[in-house]
């Protein structure tokens, strides 16, 4: 009988714990980590392994059986808070100390487009080069993260994923601005549906892609698009759409270097087309 492969999921949240139940399907043996110990006994009821674990930043228990697995999936938020800027970068620190010591031949890092700065007009597409130091980066703490969990190259794979705005499910954009004043209405969005970025974490895994990779639908309607037909849809009050004082800046994240990489075909290429709910 062939032995499994296992992955590891740093962070069963939101993002984690539906990745890691699509990967049980595929027919991975999943572990990773949770915050409070009811969760992790629920998800021991559907065979997850799930550790008990926080990053303050230092972890509050021994990872070392956690992060040894064949891939590893980084998948922690980086709010820094009250905590400061540096706190992230700790965090992922102590994380790839532990994973040095053990034998993952893959590791992927969930970041965020939120590491390119806004442009002004005319606005290109922002790719993967235009920011690979703290220094070039609207969110350095971000990228200073990355750069620690790309020092376990080239002994490993290492996959930095920089998502987009994360949508999908209970995560409906007319919920955050009914009834409110939109001053940036005309700017673009840069989402991804949460069944699009486990598809694609998913196939980044099964073919050991390695490398740096924008993860945003194709298409980039205007916020004003996407709130009118969400407020619409659920009944939100319509926020009050007004001219800015001052040309936006504003950026457009382009997707094109993980397609061609991977040939992956988006579920939701378009995120007014976005289902939401318990049923999507």
């Amino acid at each position: 009988m062939t032995e499994k492969k296992s992955v590891a999921i740093v962070g069963l949240g939101w993002l984690g714990l539906p990745l890691a139940e699509s990967l049980q399907q595929q027919g991975f043996s999943v572990k990773g980590s949770t915050t409070t110990p009811e969760k992790a006994a629920r998800l021991a009821k559907q065979g997850i392994d799930a550790q008990v674990v926080r990053f303050e930043p230092a972890p509050t228990a021994d990872v070392a059986k956690l992060v040894s697995a064949d891939a590893i999936v980084i998948n922690i938020p980086p709010k820094a808070g009250m905590q400061g800027d540096a706190f992230h970068p700790q965090q992922i620190g102590y994380l790839v100390d532990a994973i040095r010591k053990q034998g993952a031949r893959h590791v992927v890092y969930v970041s965020s487009t939120s590491v390119y700065p806004e442009q002004t007009e005319p606005v290109r597409p922002s790719v993967e080069d235009d920011v690979q130091t703290p220094e070039q980066s609207a969110a350095p703490a971000l990228v200073e993260a990355e750069q620690k969990v790309l020092t376990l190259a080239p002994e490993r794979l290492v996959t930095i994923l920089r998502c987009g705005g994360l949508m999908g499910y209970e995560r409906i954009p007319g919920k955050y601005v009914a009834g409110k004043t939109i001053d940036t209405g005309t700017v673009p969005v840069n989402y991804i549906h949460r069944d699009d970025v486990i598809g694609l974490l998913s196939t980044i895994l099964a073919n050991k892609l390695q490398g740096t990779f924008n993860a945003v639908a194709p298409e980039h309607p205007t916020r004003e698009a996407i709130y009118r037909k969400s407020c619409a849809d659920f009944g939100y009050e319509l926020p009050t759409f007004v001219t800015p004082d001052k040309p936006l800046s504003y950026k457009v994240i382009s997707p094109d270097k993980l397609i061609q990489a991977t040939d992956y075909q988006f579920r939701y290429p378009n995120p007014l087309d976005f289902p939401y709910g318990s049923g999507a």
